[in-house]
């Protein structure tokens, strides 16, 4: 890791700058994939499994006999996990159904809201060789709990035209049937437009390479909204002078293995803790069999040595990390001043890999410094909140004349009339 010790706010603002992709660069290749996808269909998607996955495909949609030999072929201690997870995850996102709003605003006056979920979402799983089946759940479980009436999941199949096993068992646990084998950027074509096989979809959810982002990004100006704006997966951690090493380098590691663009700064008051994670560093990685991977990321990596944990605090809140660890003695105090991130793990035994996986907490998470205006994934994300309103005679005397003003004010006459008409009927019957 690259160290830098206490340095100046200039200094700070070039060393927290993330890497620039500019990512408009794709949109042709990846905008003739959209129209391809368009105007053919299901023909469009199998000649690009072809193409960009080396598969000769039949059927785009997984049977339900598929699905159902996955659950045979899975061990049952990965069954047994991806059960628990289910279970912890559901718990959390049922907590945060959200309860109807009613208000007497004024006399004759109220007003509701009410939350709906959104009808038709489409959820994308990378596969390749590291396939997200804990994404599955963080995506399919707030899809089942807000009641979505069609989910459909999209993922690249391997070479023998089969999608991952553990993929599909997780599907299966959230009640999701309707799944196809379908990667990249075409995936997300056919959530936009639609296909003879696959929904066209009114949100679309999940993470995926530079194309898959290019895509979605795309597909909001043919009135498809997405989850959120995304990049390199990141990490920060805050640890002081009684943090263990080990346990700092190894979440360092394990944001590090993700990719080579992943992002990883380490943020403490002492010099002595960063010698030893070096260390620690060097120890751990030769171990892990994605070290290359890791490497690369920990060699773009940044450790900063700060005066204070508050200034390592206020330096976190302007880089905004997707996952922020609190490897520090008063964590709960450290916790109350983050204001911009993602996901905040408390303490020695809060491990970014329990979010990841199974702690119940979501792992969709706003990267690139979007923590300081997005939040990650919830329920939220799969409803739609509706307000109501109910006038009576009462409330057209009680809120009538403030209307009437305002719409005058605005020089919109025609607004002003509407509730005139209401106004002056009202009046007549006192």
């Amino acid at each position: 890791m690259q160290r830098s010790t206490y340095p100046s706010p200039d200094q700070l603002k070039q060393l927290l700058m993330r890497p620039a992709f500019d990512i408009t660069r794709l949109f042709d290749t990846v905008g003739a994939i959209l129209h391809e996808v368009r105007d053919h269909g299901d023909q469009a998607l199998k000649q690009y499994e072809l193409q960009f996955d080396k598969v000769q495909l039949t059927s785009l949609k997984v049977s339900a006999d598929e699905i159902k030999e996955a659950g045979q072929q899975l061990p049952s201690e990965l069954k047994q996990a991806l059960q628990q997870a289910y279970h912890n995850i559901k718990a959390f996102h049922q907590a945060q159904v959200f309860r109807p709003i009613e208000v007497k605003i004024a006399p004759g006056v109220v007003c509701r809201q009410v939350a709906v979920p959104i009808q038709r979402v489409g959820l994308y799983i990378p596969g390749g060789s590291a396939p997200l089946f804990s994404t599955v759940l963080m995506l399919a479980v707030p899809a089942q709990i807000a009641g979505c009436s069609s989910v459909s999941l999209c993922t690249p199949p391997a070479r023998d035209g089969k999608v991952n096993p553990s993929i599909l068992y997780a599907a299966s646990l959230c009640g999701v049937t309707d799944i196809y084998k379908v990667g990249g950027s075409q995936a997300i074509a056919a959530f936009t437009f639609g296909t003879e096989s696959i929904p066209q979809v009114d949100k679309i959810f999940g993470p995926g390479n530079q194309y898959v982002m290019a895509a979605k990004q795309l597909a909001t100006l043919y009135g498809v909204a997405i989850d959120m704006p995304a990049g390199p997966s990141e990490v920060a951690v805050i640890a002081d002078q009684y943090a263990d090493p080990r346990y700092v380098a190894a979440d360092l590691l394990s944001q590090a293995e993700h990719g080579p663009d992943s992002q990883v700064v380490l943020l403490s008051d002492s010099c002595e803790l960063l010698d030893k994670v070096d260390q620690q560093l060097s120890s751990q990685l030769s171990t892990l069999p994605r070290k290359e991977i890791a490497a690369k990321a920990l060699s773009n990596s940044l450790a900063i040595l700060t005066h204070s944990i508050d200034e390592a605090i206020d330096i976190s809140n302007e880089y905004a990390p997707e996952h922020l660890i609190l490897a520090v003695k008063d964590y709960r105090q450290a916790a109350d001043k983050v204001k911009c991130a993602g996901s905040v793990f408390e303490g020695p035994w809060s491990c970014e890999s329990a979010g990841d996986y199974a702690s119940g907490t979501n792992h969709t998470l706003p990267t690139k410094g979007y923590a300081r205006s997005y939040g990650g994934l919830s329920l939220d994300s799969f409803i739609r909140k509706m307000t109501f309103q109910e006038l009576s005679a009462e409330g057209i005397r009680s809120i009538g004349q403030t209307v009437m003003t305002m719409a005058r004010e605005e020089s919109l006459e025609a607004h002003r009339r509407a509730m005139e008409i209401r106004y002056q009927d009202v009046s007549n019957k006192k």
